[in-house]
């Protein structure tokens, strides 16, 4: 909810790998009132079903930068199995997985190439930011939305 002399955030997750909302993602948001001020944590959540933060706090009055932490990583490693691939396709490459196992290097925990996801912009009293993350495990892109 804005009002005239702060600003308001929202946020939402798109797994483009899948085309789905992702859900679960842990997320925190943090507020400083100038460019060399001390980043203070205003609270914290997670993505529902529909990849949205619907209970991120209020902004303080005088804030000037936010910033939005994506805990990437939790999500990637919970669905690594389940990305881009049906079941039989997922069984048949962990079935090749594990017969090249002894080849290969020691796979990543979590598939994810970028663990987490800082995303820092600038705000004005009285505007509402809307800040959707479109995600898949080797990128990501962030806009301001509506």
């Amino acid at each position: 909810m804005s009002t005239e002399s702060t600003a308001s955030v929202s946020t939402h997750i798109l797994d483009t790998s899948v085309g789905r909302p992702a859900a679960s993602v842990a997320v925190s948001l943090s507020a400083r009132s100038g460019a060399r001020e001390l980043w203070v944590v205003l609270g914290r959540s997670a993505t529902d079903a529909d990849g949205r933060c619907r209970d991120l706090p209020a902004l303080p009055a005088g804030t000037t930068h936010v910033r939005l932490d994506f805990e990437t990583e939790a999500y990637f490693h919970s669905h690594s199995h389940s990305h881009g691939h049906s079941q039989n396709q997922s069984q048949r490459q962990s079935q090749k997985q594990a017969e090249a196992q002894q080849d290969a290097p020691a796979p990543r925990d979590s598939g994810a190439f970028f663990p987490e996801v800082a995303i820092t912009f600038a705000v004005t009293p009285g505007e509402h930011y809307h800040v959707p993350l479109l995600l898949n495990p080797f990128g990501y892109s962030v806009y301001r939305g509506s």
